[in-house]
């Protein structure tokens, strides 16, 4: 494996991060449980905490003086550079710029404090194409991925001169801050498309009609189910779409389930048929209440719900209503620890039913209206993207030396 910073310029040095920094991480927390979380006390930072540009110290659990004392090693100071070191966002890193309060880290992160190395510099080293390929390939763990700290200790560094370093450092600080505006900007926009189609679809399905308990044109309420002498490892090509509560899209549409069942298993009535044109709910869960239209004959797991509704309600107009009354449907759903839509909920929750002719015309509306959506979507979707591997492409070049940077000579 040809490791990264081989050619650099000819100013610079080549060195290894344990040699301009220390490294400290651990596997666990001395038996720490959830269980001794405080309301205050520690900032006791997890990877969520580290995602964004900016270490969220609000949301965070806390720990007594006496968990947080027991760790010398990983009391946070500033300048400090984190590293997530287990789990599917590994090489995620940030820098600690500033403490709002004493703070610490769990077993996912790694704390690298620089010696030798200004440390905005290094937390763009290690966030460059180069330095994410590496982890990338010495991870290990065959269910969660996973850097052991030999590994970390052995990254290669480019070490420019101290004055390159802050000048490249200050260059990049302003460029992905610039950058991050505008991707933040174009997610904002991404949402405000996503919520008029919302809006649309309420304004359009609820503003006529009498109101009526859903019963009154239902003609077929059905919970999914699992088979249970089914290996969910097993996957039938020709067989029946199963679906889960991952599959619904953000605009009434079904993914492609990657799992099937075999015709048989349905067919034999272990598991509930989903006839074609009709509307699919989820029914329990942290997404209960997001809808989709089922345009095939399918099934589903214990989380999905199928409605098929009479000849005076058109199919795809209830789909309409009551994704756009997702937030409605969750605050008055029996709740517990997690809001439950069973059927008879369902069937007792209120809709608006215009004539079948106005339904009709509404569906229409939204369909095209939900093309306009999906395009603007992707668009932006895209151009996201774009600013995203410019951001990447633009750190590798100014941490490796192939890019001019203001205030540093050619």
């Amino acid at each position: 494996m040809r490791l990264p910073f081989q050619a650099l310029p000819s100013t610079w040095r080549r060195s290894r991060l344990d040699r301009v920094a220390s490294v400290r991480a651990r596997i666990g927390w001395k038996a720490l449980t959830a269980a001794e979380y405080q309301p205050d006390g520690y900032a006791f930072l997890a990877t969520p905490n580290i995602k964004a540009d900016d270490i969220d110290f609000d949301n965070v659990n806390y720990i007594s003086e006496f968990r947080y004392l027991e760790s010398p090693e990983l009391r946070l100071q500033a300048d400090d550079v984190l590293l997530v070191k287990d789990g599917n966002t590994l090489g995620i890193t940030n820098l600690v710029r500033w403490l709002p309060r004493p703070a610490t880290v769990n077993g996912s992160i790694a704390v690298i404090r620089p010696f030798g190395i200004d440390a905005r510099f290094l937390r763009f080293v290690l966030a460059s194409t180069a330095l994410q390929g590496l982890i990338g390939a010495v991870k290990d763990g065959m269910g969660v991925p996973h850097l052991f700290q030999r590994d970390i200790n052995r990254f290669p560094v480019p070490v420019p001169p101290l004055n390159v370093q802050r000048a490249i450092a200050d260059y990049l600080d302003a460029e992905t801050a610039r950058i991050d505006e505008l991707i933040a900007k174009k997610r904002r926009m991404a949402g405000l498309v996503g919520l008029r189609l919302v809006e649309l679809a309420h304004s359009r399905t609820t503003a006529e009609g009498c109101s009526v308990p859903l019963r009154r044109h239902l003609q077929l309420v059905k919970t999914g189910s699992t088979p249970p002498s089914w290996d969910p490892t097993t996957t039938h090509s020709d067989g029946v779409d199963w679906y889960s509560p991952s599959d619904v899209g953000p605009r009434l549409e079904l993914s492609s389930s990657p799992r099937r069942l075999p015709e048989s298993a349905v067919l034999g009535g272990a598991v509930p048929s989903f006839p074609a044109n009709t509307t699919i709910i989820v029914g329990i869960g942290a997404t209960a209440g997001k809808v989709a239209h089922l345009e095939h004959p399918a099934t589903g797991n214990q989380q999905m719900t199928c409605l098929m509704a009479d000849a005076g309600l058109d199919q795809r107009f209830l789909s309409w209503q009551l994704f756009a009354r997702t937030d409605e449907i969750r605050a008055t759903a029996p709740f517990t620890t997690l809001p439950i839509l069973n059927n008879e909920f369902l069937k007792s929750f209120p809709i608006s039913v215009p004539s079948i002719e106005r339904q009709r015309r509404v569906v229409a509306e939204l369909e095209s209206e939900r093309s306009r959506t999906t395009e603007m979507t992707a668009l932006l979707t895209k151009q996201i993207d774009l600013l995203v591997e410019h951001r990447q492409a633009l750190i590798t070049a100014a941490v490796t030396g192939e890019s001019a940077v203001p205030g540093v000579a050619a």
